[in-house]
């Protein structure tokens, strides 16, 4: 199974591939990330890996000197797009790639990192089964401190109200209100306008 990249939690075009629910998924739909173990056998055909990678020998395309190039929209077409709510958001990709061109991949790593841990720490304490995706969203588009601070709020709520630790309904509702405080005082959406969590 071939790696082709050092990096797959950050896809070469900037999504945020270890914040994706499909690389947290089981089975033969789990994506490995971008350019990650058997990523080519999933994904035979992407230009930005042919490009960035396999020509240029880049992790992604914000250490390119050309970036951003013809193959990337405008800023304001990636905030206004229609995107799915079960994937990372598009709104990350410029900014994602942007701070690597400006600080480095390592940089970026640290922060990506963090917020994984973070999101792993909702999946594995607070997952109703059908939160998944919810926490996903969060753990892409909510700062760092405020992820941090939700999770310990609904812990701390929790223990105080004496929830019992398998009732993973209970718990997903009490993270998801301080999650939906924090995205709201960003200006982020979690939900759909239509659709409640």
């Amino acid at each position: 199974m071939e790696q082709i990249k050092n990096f797959p939690e950050i896809a070469v075009c900037g999504l945020d591939c270890g914040l994706c629910p499909r690389y947290y998924t089981s089975g033969p739909s789990r994506c490995p990330g971008c350019g990650g173990p058997d990523f080519l056998n999933k994904h035979p055909s992407c230009s930005f890996i042919t490009c960035c990678v396999r020509r240029n020998h880049h992790e992604v395309c914000g250490e390119c000197p050309d970036f951003p190039c013809s193959k990337f929209k405008s800023d304001k077409e990636y905030q206004q797009s229609e995107e799915s709510f079960s994937y990372p958001s598009q709104k990350k990709i410029l900014p994602n790639l942007y701070f690597i061109k400006e600080h480095g991949i390592a940089d970026f790593m640290l922060q990506q990192k963090k917020r994984i841990e973070l999101l792993k720490t909702m999946i594995e304490n607070f997952d109703d089964g059908r939160s998944k995706s919810f926490f996903c969203r969060a753990a892409t588009l909510i700062e760092i401190k405020n992820l941090n601070n939700s999770i310990e709020k609904a812990t701390r709520k929790i223990r105080t109200d004496v929830i019992d630790q398998n009732d993973l309904k209970s718990k997903a509702t009490i993270i998801k209100e301080f999650l939906n405080k924090a995205a709201l005082e960003e200006s982020v959406e979690l939900t759909k306008k239509s659709q409640k969590q």
